[in-house]
C-alpha cells in the first residue's frame, strides 16, 4: 500500500489518505448522488435548499415589517439601498455558481481532489473581491443614492443603514459561496440549518436593535450583519471538521489560469444575471421616485414579495443543480432528461400557485408592511402587475439551471439576461415616461411574460439535441412520456 502511495503525485497520495481516513463517516452525512431513484433524490437534495431560501426570504419580511413600523420614509430609506445589496451578492452567486458547476462535474467523475481544488480556489478568490467591493460602495455611497435617485427626505436613513450593512458585505459574499460548495458535494440540510440559525438570530436581535436600543433602521442592518458572522463561523466548523467530500486547503488552491475560467465563466452569467438585477431595480426606483416616498415604498414592498416567491424557487434550482451537473459529469443522458422533467413540473407548480396566491391576496399581504392608506392602494396595485406572469418564473429558473449544469454558459446568458436584462431595461427607460406609473408597472409584467417565452423556445431545442444524444437503445425515450 506504501509502495502504491508513493508511486502516485504527492498531492494525490496526501488527498486519498486523509479521505479515506474518515470516508465512512461522510458517506452517512451526504447524499448519494447516483441513486437511481431521482424523484427521491431531488427532493432530498432541494428540500432542505428551498427551506433554506424561504428562511432567507422571510428574513426579508420580517426586516421589512420591522422597518416598516418606522413609517414609509424608513421602508423606503431600505428599499432604495435593495440594488446595492443584490450588486454586492451578484459576485458570490456568480462564483458560487461555477463553483458549484465544476465541483458537481468533477464529484460525477471521482475526481475528488480537482473537486477540492476548485472549492479552495472558489474562496480564495471570494475573499478579495468581497473586501475590494465593500470598500468601493463604501467610499461612493451617497453618489451611489444619488444614481439611484433617492430623495433628500429619506437620504440620511439610506446613508445609516446601507453603511452599517456594508460593513458584513465580505462575510455575505463568502457565506454565498460557502453555501454553494456544501449543497453541491449533496449536503443541502447544513445550508439549510445554516440559514435558519441565521434567521432566527436575526429575527431576535430586529426588535431589539430597532426598538429596545432605538437605533432605528442602522439596528436592522446590525442584527443582519451579527447573523452573517454567525453562518460564516458554522462554515468555518464544517470545513476544519472536515464533514464534506471536498476539503478546503490553502494547499489545495490554483491560480492556473485554466482553474480560474472554469470557475468564472460558468457563473458569468448568474453574476451578470444579479448585476442586471441590481441595475433594473434601480432603474425601477429610479422612475418611482418622481412619484413620491409612498411609491418608492410601495413599489420596495412589491419587490419584497416578489423575491419571496423566487427564493424558495431559486432554492430548488440550486438544490437540484448536483444532480443536472452529477449526470451530465457521467454522460447518462437518460438521467438528465428525466431530472428536467421532474424539476420542470415541480418548479412551474410553485410559480403558478405563488403568483394566484399573491394577485388573489395581495391587500393583506401588503397590509403586513404598511398602515398608510396612501402606500397600501399604491402597493396592492404594483404587487398584482408584478405577479401576473410569475407562473413563467419557474420556467426560466429551470431552464438557466439546466443550462449551468451543463457549461452552456453563452446560453444561459440569453435566458437568464431577458427577465431583468435586455427585455426590462429598455421597456422600463421607456414606458414611465408614456405612461407614467402605469407603464412602470407594465415594464415589470411584459419582461416576466417575454423572457419565460425565450425560456420554453430554448427548453425545447435543448430536449431535441439531449434525445439526439443518447444511446441508440434509448432514442425513443421523451421527456413528455
Amino acid at each position: 500500500m506504501l509502495a502504491a502511495l508513493t508511486s502516485m503525485n504527492e498531492p494525490y497520495a496526501e488527498f486519498a489518505v486523509e479521505r479515506d481516513r474518515d470516508v465512512m463517516q461522510r458517506r452517512k452525512l451526504h447524499i448519494d448522488l447516483s441513486d437511481p431513484n431521482l424523484s427521491r433524490l431531488i427532493l432530498r437534495l432541494a428540500v432542505p435548499s428551498v427551506v433554506g431560501l424561504s428562511i432567507n426570504a422571510l428574513q426579508q419580511v420580517v426586516n421589512a415589517i420591522f422597518v416598516g413600523a418606522l413609517g414609509a420614509q424608513a421602508i423606503a430609506a431600505v428599499s432604495m439601498t435593495w440594488p446595492i445589496v443584490v450588486l454586492l451578492t451578484a459576485v458570490g452567486q456568480g462564483i458560487g455558481v461555477g463553483t458549484a458547476s465544476f465541483i458537481s462535474h468533477r464529484l460525477g467523475t471521482g475526481e475528488y481532489l480537482e473537486a477540492s481544488r476548485g472549492a479552495s480556489t472558489a474562496l480564495a478568490l471570494a475573499a478579495p473581491i468581497g473586501i475590494t467591493i465593500t470598500v468601493a460602495l463604501l467610499l461612493s455611497l451617497r453618489g451611489v443614492f444619488v444614481t439611484l435617485g433617492a430623495p433628500p427626505t429619506i437620504m440620511s436613513v439610506a446613508l445609516d443603514y446601507a453603511a452599517t450593512l456594508l460593513l458584513g458585505g465580505t462575510l455575505m459574499l463568502l457565506n454565498i459561496v460557502n453555501g454553494f460548495i456544501v449543497r453541491a458535494e449533496g449536503n443541502t440540510r447544513f445550508s439549510m440549518w445554516t440559514m435558519i440559525a441565521a434567521f432566527t438570530l436575526n429575527a431576535v436581535l430586529d426588535p431589539v436593535f430597532i426598538f429596545l436600543m432605538d437605533l432605528g433602521v442602522r439596528g436592522a442592518a446590525l442584527a443582519t450583519l451579527v447573523s452573517q458572522i454567525a453562518a460564516i463561523g458554522l462554515y468555518i466548523a464544517y470545513f476544519t471538521q472536515r464533514r464534506g467530500i471536498v476539503l478546503i486547503r490553502i494547499s489545495r488552491i490554483s491560480f492556473q489560469a485554466d482553474c480560474i475560467k472554469q470557475l468564472l465563466f460558468i457563473g458569468a452569467p448568474a453574476t451578470t444575471t444579479s448585476i442586471l438585477s441590481a441595475i433594473a431595480d434601480m432603474l425601477l426606483y429610479r422612475a418611482a421616485a418622481p412619484f413620491g416616498d409612498e411609491a418608492i415604498a410601495a413599489v420596495g414592498i412589491a419587490v419584497r414579495i416578489l423575491t419571496v416567491g423566487a427564493l424558495p424557487i431559486t432554492g430548488f434550482c440550486i438544490g437540484s443543480q448536483a444532480v443536472l451537473g452529477f449526470g451530465w459529469g457521467a454522460r447518462d443522458f437518460v438521467r438528465v432528461l428525466k431530472a428536467t422533467k421532474f424539476m420542470l413540473s415541480i418548479g412551474l407548480a410553485l410559480s403558478v400557485a405563488y403568483s394566484a396566491a399573491v394577485v388573489s391576496f395581495a391587500r393583506p399581504l401588503i397590509g403586513l408592511f404598511s398602515d398608510s392608506d396612501n402606500v397600501t392602494e399604491i402597493a396592492i396595485s404594483t404587487c398584482i402587475v408584478f405577479h401576473l406572469f410569475f407562473g413563467l418564473f419557474g420556467i426560466q429558473s429551470i431552464v438557466t439551471t439546466m443550462l449551468q449544469s451543463f457549461g452552456k454558459a453563452r446560453l444561459s446568458a440569453v435566458v437568464s439576461f431577458a427577465r431583468q436584462g435586455y427585455l426590462f431595461i429598455p421597456a422600463v427607460l421607456l414606458f414611465p415616461v408614456i405612461s407614467g406609473f402605469n407603464g412602470l408597472l407594465a415594464s415589470q409584467a411584459i419582461a416576466e411574460l417575454g423572457a419565460g417565452m425565450i425560456a420554453l423556445c430554448v427548453l425545447f431545442h435543448q430536449f431535441a439535441e439531449l434525445r439526439r444524444a443518447l444511446p441508440d437503445e434509448n432514442r425513443d425515450y421523451s421527456p413528455q412520456s
